[in-house]
């Protein structure tokens, strides 16, 4: 019997199956109806691997009379393209074919561009999946071709049903009866990061090494956690993780929520990247405390000098006392403003001669994001406002307590003083 992989004997065969994206595959949701209306435009799924991106193409696929074609950009060449347009019109692909390319980040220009007359002509009707932004990477003539849809990461609420009915079919390949410890089932769910492939990897990996006593397949918390083990992390140092990370922790830091900072600089360090955390650290005791404590930034080079020569896993102790000092710290952003009014004016033109006293004696010869509903914590009184930082998964959740010293309660004090006026 050939081997199947769990992940694709689960696949879902119709909209009704795919966990998640109800706001495009929901009763009225504007993605299903267009693949319900069977009149297939251009199209390009983006979001996270896992989502469903796949299995929506192939679940069109199905709707349509046309030859479906995989391509994959990372291996993919123009030659490729060309064997696929030699068909049309042809028998094998009389009214044309549907083309599923997936990661489209991976074509340049030119391969992006030689599928433009054919996606005009409508004889290709493309496809194209991304883990990236598309305005980023896919050149501007295909996007305008194109309807872009947005696969969101999942739930663990979304990944459970998923879950349980892998159990199932590996239960019923295995002719055995599955019990799980309390909790397993929950744990794969929330521990594979919104990705479904890497939950049903867990779940083949767990049951097929799972300990058979009298036809009882036998599932441990201890094992689910050992199997899904930084499964939750998403992080890619060239992709958009990358950056959306490294924001969020400086935008915890410029807002005051030392519970956020632990949680993206965990993240970070989780991932191994140790030079954007500190990067961060570093720019942050100039941008958003700056004059309000000085001597932040002293303190903030001397915690990275120490997290250099630790190296990790040790660099995170040092680290975290270095994002929690800069959370707690009072804030003025008076250094970022000054240096960017004077780069202004420098860009402007606006430069002139040196004064002739401050010339050296030899030379007589010679922009902010506040896009999707951002406050700008210094826009308001005492550079603080009450905003959430943490995800929504995680809000309330307390990581930093102020210590009992001097110079922790004064911080306390501070921020109490500032949070009552805004309650």
């Amino acid at each position: 019997m050939t081997y199947r992989p769990l992940a694709d004997e689960i696949r879902p065969q119709s909209l009704d199956e795919v966990v998640g994206q109800r706001h495009i595959l929901g009763e009225g949701g504007l993605l299903r109806r267009i693949i319900e209306g069977g009149n297939i435009p251009n199209l390009v799924f983006y979001g996270p691997s896992g989502t469903g991106k796949t299995t929506v193409a192939n679940i069109i696929a199905k709707r349509t009379n046309r030859p479906l074609h995989r391509l994959n950009a990372t291996t993919a060449s123009i030659s490729d393209i060309k064997e696929i347009m030699a068909q049309i019109g042809t028998m094998l692909a009389p009214d044309g074919v549907l083309l599923y390319l997936d990661e489209i980040q991976y074509f340049n220009k030119k391969q992006q561009q030689s599928l433009l007359e054919f996606m005009e002509n409508g004889k290709i009707t493309l496809i194209a999946s991304t883990t990236e932004n598309p305005y980023f990477y896919v050149y501007n003539a295909v996007l305008s071709r194109a309807s872009v849809f947005e696969f969101k990461p999942l739930t663990a609420a979304d990944v459970l049903p998923a879950v349980e009915r892998g159990i199932r079919l590996m239960g019923e390949r295995l002719e055995g009866e599955v019990v799980c410890e309390t909790g397993v089932k929950e744990h794969i769910a929330s521990a594979c990061g919104g990705d479904v492939r890497k939950a049903m990897n867990a779940v083949e990996l767990l049951l097929n090494s799972a300990k058979r006593e009298q036809g009882k397949l036998l599932v441990t918390m201890e094992d689910a956690q050992t199997v899904a083990q930084r499964s939750a992390m998403r992080y890619d140092r060239e992709g958009d993780d990358h950056y959306d990370i490294a924001s969020a922790l400086m935008k915890s830091l410029r807002g005051s929520d030392p519970d956020a900072a632990c949680h993206y600089l965990a993240r970070l360090l989780e991932a191994g990247d140790l030079i954007t955390a500190i990067r961060r650290l570093l720019c942050s005791a100039s941008e958003d405390v700056g004059m309000a404590y000085p001597q932040a930034a002293l303190i903030v080079k001397a915690l990275v000098d120490n997290a250099l020569q630790l190296g990790l896993p040790e660099a995170r102790l040092p680290l975290a006392q270095a994002a929690i000092l800069l959370a707690t710290a009072p804030k003025s952003n008076s250094v970022y403003q000054a240096i960017a009014a004077a780069q202004a004016d420098v860009r402007a033109g606006k430069t002139g001669d040196y004064p002739r006293h401050l010339q050296n004696v030899h030379a007589d010869s010679a922009g902010m994001e506040r896009e999707q509903g951002y406050l700008y914590p210094h826009d308001f009184p005492n550079h603080w406002v009450r905003q959430q930082y943490l995800p929504d998964a995680l809000a309330g959740t307390h990581y930093y307590h102020y210590g009992d010293n001097k110079v922790e309660q004064a911080a306390k004090r501070y921020w109490d003083s500032i949070m009552e006026t805004q309650t």
